[in-house]
């Protein structure tokens, strides 16, 4: 029901994270990206209530684990901020938009799914597993209870009363974002925008709530998780060819709930459309997404909502790595493609990107 409601609010909304930054990149809009800012403002503010008052319990969620894979989480990031620019759309847009009949959509979302186990499970499992999540931080070994910006600082400083620290963090940070996003007067008048907002960040607090509280039973315990799009992406792909001997979870269950959502508002609106590839160069591009979004999730530990809003809302450092490269990679990416409209070379295209981005010296920019 929360993911019906979220496919729902997503699509009238239009709430996409490459498109809030492809809005900031190329028009200097920043009233998407704050909508996103908002929804980590109200995640945070709800799950760590959740958290302080006893009800749930996070700290075996996959953000925040005692290990800290700081490279997994920069170059997954960077991955996935790429893919999804070349995609059309994150994992959860790319959902959405397949809930509304986009085609384009459904290839990238099949081959993020297969690419997601290949990545985890399969001959792509060796560049995470050997390569980049043995480079890390063991926490423990500095008496840190796990990577979360309150167990770290507590750690660092010595410092007794967790609780007290969490409730100040958690206020400091979720209401400074809040108030950062409203003080916008052309953000509060857009209604959409402060709608997905909210919206998305209290899906997120719902799904610490039902898998930490409805969803804890003795006899058959479940993980206690919330919203994310990548390896539940290749699970629901998993799901459908193995029905019969598979079983479903929660991350299933937001995938097909987040399609079924879309489908159901971009029908009653009269907005349902069949939409295809216009050409190869497409076709190439929405594939590349694919892969590399499926890489990226797993390599960084989740997506533009897995970290980006919901690994956030634990106060994770690795989600704020993460999520910092998607938006690098994809600012990035979204730089060379302009350039590159010029005909200039993809080494030329990345190096005038770089000097936009102030990473190289200033430099003769002609695209001659």
């Amino acid at each position: 029901m929360l993911a019906v409601l979220f496919g729902a609010i997503a699509y009238k909304a239009n709430f996409c994270t490459m498109g809030a930054v492809s809005d900031w990149v190329n028009m200097g809009d920043k009233r998407r990206l704050r909508a996103w800012l908002l929804a980590i403002g109200v995640a945070i503010l709800g799950t760590q209530g959740l958290v302080a008052s006893g009800l749930v319990d996070v700290s075996q969620a996959i953000s925040l684990t005692p290990n800290f894979s700081w490279l997994a989480c920069l170059v997954g990031g960077m991955l996935f901020g790429i893919g999804m620019t070349l995609g059309s759309g994150c994992a959860q847009r790319s959902l959405v938009r397949l809930g509304a009949g986009n085609l384009k959509s459904l290839v990238v979302v099949v081959l993020m799914g297969v690419t997601v186990f290949t990545a985890f499970r399969g001959l792509l499992a060796f560049v995470p597993r050997d390569m980049l999540w043995p480079a890390q931080i063991k926490l423990g070994e500095s008496a840190i209870q796990d990577q979360s910006l309150v167990a770290v600082v507590a750690g660092l400083f010595g410092m007794d009363g967790v609780p007290a620290l969490r409730i100040a963090l958690a206020l400091l940070i979720g209401f400074g974002l809040v108030w950062f996003t409203l003080k916008d007067t052309g953000f509060r008048r857009s209604f959409d925008n402060v709608l997905s907002g909210v919206a998305v960040g209290l899906f997120i607090v719902g799904g610490w709530y039902v898998t930490g509280v409805v969803g804890q039973d003795d006899f058959e315990p479940v993980p206690v998780e919330s919203m994310s799009f990548v390896l539940p992406t290749g699970n629901t792909v998993n799901y459908i060819m193995t029905y019969t001997g598979a079983t479903i979870n929660f991350g299933i269950a937001a995938v097909l709930g987040l399609i079924a959502g879309s489908f159901a508002y971009s029908v009653a609106t009269r907005n349902f459309r069949i939409e295809g590839f216009t050409s190869c160069a497409d076709m190439v591009r929405h594939v590349s997404g694919g892969i590399l979004m499926g890489i990226g999730g797993i390599v960084g530990f989740g997506c533009t909502i897995g970290q980006g809003v919901t690994g956030m809302s634990t106060l994770s450092m690795g989600a704020l790595i993460t999520l910092s490269a998607i938006i690098f990679g994809s600012a990035l990416t979204m730089k060379i493609q302009y350039y590159q409209l010029d005909e200039n070379s993809f080494f030329s295209a990345l190096r005038m990107s770089l000097r936009d981005m102030r990473l190289l010296p200033p430099g003769k920019t002609s695209t001659s």
